[in-house]
């Protein structure tokens, strides 16, 4: 019997286009219950001693903090173990990005990090943790995209790069919240310009607890920034809605001075972001919120690196202090030992993408990508990004919001969502309506 060849490349192209990776089997999925955390951690400390044990995270509240007020600092008791610098970089370079070593390298007389003790603050509401187990279970990616899960981490027992990318889109950070932020340019000769200051509403249907993974239409974080300065930004407004089918996202900006609405053509991957003038890419936001089909995705495996976290620390300070030459403030950024999965993104045969290359380093405990690295073109090492949490015992114990680069390169940086100066810290929110996430919505409220 003859098969005609268009039927049999058919056949051959449904069976490689659209893979379904199978989730865990039930035994496997039991270990976030023994072994694991319930978010899928190692619930055990390190032989050395210097990763303790998982015990369920910080939820005590931080004294003196008020509700929806400024946050302090729940360990300003803290001394740190050690520094590491220029002169001593090579003691440490096993537990250190790429980045973070250029940057010794780049600014040897400045750059500094502070190591303190390490705190597993991580943690999440047990509805959450009941969903990730039934995620861990049910869940797969179909092509590049998640199905079979909601309201939990999508896979907690990661058996591919592409999984580990996804958790670190879809970990919690809470439901519905806002918070007020300032945003700032560090040009190559070190001087630092305010590019934005901002109103952000942000929600996750994704995790709303009285939601479904059937009923869930795939719109699993949107956000609404308002600009009030500078002059030059203020009246400007911008509205996303980012999906689990990456084609369906869509972002609008309104434009003051226009005073119309306009849908962002290519609201994704290394397009310039108008929130950040420009200056960061819509896949560096959060160290990557970018489309992950335009790569392919190899699992490096975990390791033990030092990388930012638990930043309450960085939030006791002004702002006019938190940027010195061409960096971050190495007295106000609080570094510690965690074990991280290591992802390495390579171009996909017919994408294009500035940097074709990119490695990330995820927290095994909150799934936030907390360090990457980007090469250009060229094969030069060329950005390295890093992302904060901080401890809101209200929220969950480690939660993400500062962000930035620095351009190893050009000199130059940037520094997004910083809360310091504001009167309050990121407060959740009643569920804001969806209709301030829509084009709609941003032409009513432009119009006022």
């Amino acid at each position: 019997m003859l098969i005609s060849r268009n039927l049999l490349s058919a056949a051959v192209l449904s069976c490689t286009v659209l893979p379904a990776l199978a989730a865990v089997s039930a035994d496997e999925a039991a270990k976030l219950q023994t072994t694991l955390t319930p978010m899928g951690g190692e619930k055990a400390g390190n032989k050395a001693g210097t990763i303790p044990a998982w015990t369920g995270g910080h939820k005590t509240a931080i004294p003196g903090d008020k509700a929806g007020g400024r946050r302090g600092d729940p360990f300003k008791d803290d001394k740190p173990l050690y520094s590491v610098t220029a002169k001593n970089l090579d003691q440490h370079a096993d537990k250190l990005s790429d980045g973070v070593k250029a940057m010794f390298k780049k600014y040897p007389n400045s750059y500094r990090i502070d190591v303190y003790p390490t705190r597993r603050t991580a943690w999440a509401p047990d509805w959450v943790y009941a969903n990730t187990a039934k995620n861990a279970v049910k869940g797969k990616l179909v092509g590049s995209s998640p199905e079979g899960v909601y309201g939990g981490i999508p896979f907690p027992i990661p058996k591919n790069g592409e999984e580990v990318m996804w958790n670190h889109k879809l970990n919690w950070r809470g439901s519905s919240w806002e918070v007020d932020v300032n945003q700032y340019q560090i040009t190559g000769e070190g001087k630092v310009v305010l590019t934005n200051d901002a109103k952000l509403r942000q929600r996750m249907p994704y995790y709303f607890e009285d939601g479904s993974a059937d009923a869930f239409d795939g719109y699993f974080w949107e956000i609404n920034l308002q600009s009030k300065g500078p002059p030059l930004r203020a009246g400007e407004s911008v509205v996303g809605r980012q999906n689990l089918d990456e084609d369906k996202s869509a972002s609008y900006v309104y434009l003051a001075g226009q005073r119309r609405v306009r849908k962002l053509p290519n609201a994704c991957c290394d397009t310039p972001t108008a929130n950040t003038a420009g200056l960061m890419t819509f896949d560096e936001l959060s160290v990557f919120s970018g489309k992950t089909t335009l790569f392919n995705w190899k699992l490096l495996g975990k390791k033990e690196m030092l990388v930012p976290y638990n930043q309450n620390r960085f939030l006791q300070a002004k702002e006019s202090d938190i940027i010195k030459a061409n960096h971050l403030n190495p007295d106000h950024v609080r570094w510690e030992l965690h074990r991280v999965w290591v992802v390495e993104a390579s171009l996909a045969p017919g994408e294009r993408h500035q940097a074709p290359k990119s490695v990330y380093y995820v927290d095994e405990d909150s799934w936030q990508a907390l360090l990457g690295d980007r090469w250009d073109a060229n094969g030069q090492l060329w950005k390295t990004l890093w992302g904060f949490n901080y401890v809101m015992p209200d929220i969950g114990g480690a939660v993400q919001q500062t962000f930035g680069y620095y351009d190893l390169l050009s000199g130059t940086g940037y520094v997004a969502n910083v809360m310091n100066d504001k009167p309050y810290h990121q407060r959740a929110s009643e569920r804001w309506p969806t209709v301030i996430f829509t084009a709609n919505g941003l032409t009513s409220q432009g119009g006022r």
